[in-house]
Formats: C-alpha cells, sequence, structure tokens
C-alpha cells in the first residue's frame, strides 16, 4: 500500500524547518486524521516482527496520527504505549484506538527528551521518523550544531535508561549509517549496532540497537543489506518525505 498524500494540503508546510514549531505539529494534528511518514507498516512489517514478540512490551515515540502501534497490535503486540508531546496528536489517538476497540494501547503526552517512565521497563522502543526532526536545523552534518547534538544524545540517554538489560531500540529513519553511526555507537551506551534497509527506488533504514549486547566488533555498525546508492532525486519520495530528504541533500551537497 502506498503512502497516503495528507489529507488536507493546507498542512504541508513550505520548509522543513515547520516541524520544529510545536504549534506547526498542534495545528495539523487537530486537521488532519492520518499520515504516514517514511513509508507504513506494511514496507518493513518483515523486518519488525523479527525483533518485536507478542509478549514484548513496546514504547512507541512521537506517534502522531501514524498507524503504527494499531498495526503492531494486529499482529498479537499488545502490550503498547505510545507518547506524542502534542496534546491533541494523544487526545485525538486515544479516541481513536477506542473507537477501533484497541483499550490496552496506552497514549500519553509526554516528551522524548524528558520520559517519564522508571528505569528498564521496556522491552522495546521504536521511533519512526521522530528522531529525524531534531536533524531539522543541525548543519553540517559531518559536524552537527552543538544544540543538535545536544537534543539527540538526550534522547537517546532516555531511550537507553528505559530499555530492559537486554532491550531493544528500532529507529525508523531517513539518517545514513555514516551520520547516525556517532550517536548510535557513544561509548555511553551499552548498545550494540545493525542496520538494514527497505524501500524499492529509494531506500530507508531501518536500525536495530541491542541493549547489553556491545562488543568491539560493535564498533563498527553490522551491515545486514548491501548498501544501497543514494541519489538526490527519486521518483519513490512521496508526499512530504522530500522535505526531509532535501534538507538531507542539500547540507551532502
Amino acid at each position: 500500500m502506498d503512502r497516503p498524500e495528507p489529507e488536507n494540503p493546507d498542512v504541508v508546510p513550505t520548509t522543513a524547518l515547520a516541524y520544529l514549531d510545536r504549534n506547526y505539529w498542534d495545528k495539523r494534528f487537530a486537521q488532519e486524521e492520518h499520515y504516514e511518514w517514511f513509508k507504513d507498516y506494511s514496507h518493513f512489517r518483515h523486518i519488525v516482527l523479527q525483533h518485536i514478540k507478542p509478549q514484548t512490551s513496546v514504547l512507541e515515540l512521537g506517534c502522531g496520527n501514524s498507524q503504527l502501534c494499531e498495526e503492531l497490535y494486529r499482529d498479537g503486540i499488545t502490550e503498547l504505549t505510545c507518547i506524542d508531546l502534542s496534546p491533541i496528536a494523544v487526545e485525538k489517538m486515544k479516541q481513536r484506538l477506542i473507537n477501533k476497540g484497541y483499550k490496552e494501547i496506552k497514549v500519553l503526552e509526554a516528551d522524548m527528551l524528558d520520559l517519564p517512565f522508571e528505569d528498564g521497563c521496556f522491552d522495546v522502543v521504536i521511533e519512526k521518523g521522530t528522531m529525524d526532526v531534531l536533524f531539522v536545523d543541525s548543519g553540517d552534518p559531518w559536524n552537527p550544531h552543538p544544540a543538535t547534538v545536544e537534543k539527540v544524545m538526550k534522547m537517546l540517554h532516555e531511550i537507553h535508561r528505559v530499555l530492559k538489560p537486554e532491550g531493544i531500540f528500532i529507529s525508523i529513519t531517513f539518517g545514513q549509517p555514516h551520520f547516525r553511526r556517532r550517536f548510535f555507537s557513544d561509548p555511553e551506551f551499552t548498545w550494540s549496532m545493525e542496520w538494514n534497509t527497505f524501500g524499492e527506488t529509494f531506500h530507508y533504514f531501518f536500525y536495530v540497537l541491542k541493549k547489553g549486547q556491545r562488543s568491539s566488533e560493535s564498533e563498527e555498525c553490522r551491515e545486514k543489506a548491501h548498501m544501497p546508492s543514494i541519489s538526490l532525486y527519486h521518483d519513490e519520495l512521496e508526499g512530504e518525505d522530500f522535505l526531509f530528504r532535501t534538507n538531507i541533500d542539500e547540507m551532502e551537497s
């Protein structure tokens, strides 16, 4: 299934910098019922189910109005908690899940940089496109602004903290390994790191970081699929993904 275009064209910003504005998201979620960033679940389900089992507890960061939690629930993963910074997104998600009978899924208003959970309480933390927002105004991807580095590290520290000793962090993103490695492989974290790709013409990245399994071999990202060639323009990029991609391409050029 192809990703749908935004239901209301008015929600599409003229610049990616709008994604840093909390008011933008509140306004958008008030108007829009559903939108999937970086392809829908069907494109990476085969990878997800290798790492998330029905008995695992899962935290989704930045749920917005995505259907990811619903898809996971339909695959038998019922111990789900979703968070978002937008109170409008949270209330609409709660109502949508109640209407569908998915009452076991918890939805909370929370900041991923300061998670309101105890240490070691989730088997899996997953995010799809949420971390990418932090890089919207990062500057040179090889040497990001200090403010960007600080926010990304706060996010990762919080994820690492709430994961159980052998928990897994899954990140679905545009970010290529040579840009993400400096963050994911920081010596403060105990997780190992591997990645895969999905998509047809254009490839998205699917990172799996396993807490407590870091070794000398983990200092280099273990490649699970052939590194695709990344060109600047792809017919497959639909909807708003081009805004994130354009921002990255401009920095790389």
